[in-house]
């Protein structure tokens, strides 16, 4: 009995300062380190900020309610981890399963926008079986975070076409105007009261700037084809 005793109370001993370590680093990530460092054969000193990891697919959603953007009857959504949970690892596919393991936000707002379903109707003869894939460009420009995808779409209100890229280079085309017309029937009949989430009927704003260049694509899974192949092996 003494045993298990003192197994418990080192157990607890030993949660206490993982937690008190937890607890001080969470307080100090926003503090910068000096670090000594060799560069060239010398030794010097340099001034790092510690900044905490930002995953790229939230583990939670903002006010419990998803963003989302109807575009005829595309139904466009951030890529989440409720939104996995409710969705079987099948139909999410491996490769967004990986990013969402794996990556991290390369910049403030960063998102990975996933055409979640396709509500039926006759505008989208072909599309109708497409689900949970992500959409890398529209017209040609990368696609930031939905919020950018509704700005660009908004902005569109000139183009014959809109074009949507997807992963794996599957494109999606709808006509602007017959898509437009077709909106409000098709929320009408699948009773949605908005094409969009509140949030995005705000002015979007570019956390990046419009002169601020990303030196490589953003929303792509940062592990090899070989990691991915030994982590459908654990997952199946």
């Amino acid at each position: 009995m003494m045993f298990e005793q003192d197994v418990k109370e080192q157990c607890h001993s030993e949660q206490m300062s993982a937690l008190h370590f937890a607890t001080s680093l969470a307080k100090n990530l926003l503090d910068v380190a000096e670090l000594g460092i060799i560069r060239a054969g010398n030794f010097m000193k340099v001034q790092v900020a510690l900044n905490p990891r930002v995953h790229l697919v939230p583990y939670h959603i903002d006010g419990d309610q998803p963003s989302y953007l109807i575009i005829a009857d595309f139904v466009f959504t951030p890529l989440s981890e409720p939104l996995i949970d409710e969705e079987c690892e099948d139909s999410i596919g491996l490769k967004l399963l990986a990013k969402a393991h794996y990556s991290l936000a390369k910049f403030k707002g960063e998102q990975i926008v996933v055409l979640s379903q396709v509500l039926a109707n006759e505008v989208n003869i072909g599309y109708e079986d497409m689900r949970n894939q992500q959409v890398l460009k529209f017209n040609g420009t990368r696609i930031k975070n939905i919020g950018h995808l509704a700005h660009l779409v908004d902005s569109a209100c000139k183009d014959k076409y809109l074009v949507f890229e997807f992963e794996d280079n599957y494109v999606a085309v709808l006509e602007r105007e017959t898509a437009s017309a077709a909106s409000s029937s098709i929320l009408k009949g699948y009773g949605i009261p908005s094409e969009r989430s509140s949030d995005l009927l705000e002015p979007y704003v570019d956390s990046l700037g419009d002169n601020q260049a990303i030196d490589q694509d953003f929303g792509d899974s940062p592990v090899s084809n070989l990691q991915i192949g030994i982590d459908s092996l654990l997952w199946a």
